[in-house]
């Protein structure tokens, strides 16, 4: 569902960082910007610095959204020389 007015500040925030997977195209007319993504990127940049938070581009709320997992990988020793 895309909002009905641009949003501003940690609204934008918040909802670029929820559509960041989708695609910029996508979060912009999720945000409210509709085609507009030229208008999107200079206003989530303005919020992000009014914010603090340390955004340089869309492509940094992916990152964001899918941070890398500390563990363990479990996985068997070895094949048993069986083809799959």
């Amino acid at each position: 569902m895309s909002a009905s007015q641009p949003l501003t500040g940690a609204e934008l925030i918040s909802c670029a960082r929820a559509n960041a997977r989708r695609g910029l195209a996508d979060a912009a007319n999720s945000c409210g910007y509709g085609d507009d993504v030229q208008t999107f990127e200079q206003a989530l940049k303005g919020a992000c610095q009014e914010m603090g938070v340390d955004v340089t581009s869309f492509l940094d709320l992916v990152s964001d959204v899918n941070p890398t997992v500390e563990g363990e990988v479990v996985a068997p020793d070895a094949l048993d020389g069986t083809s799959l």
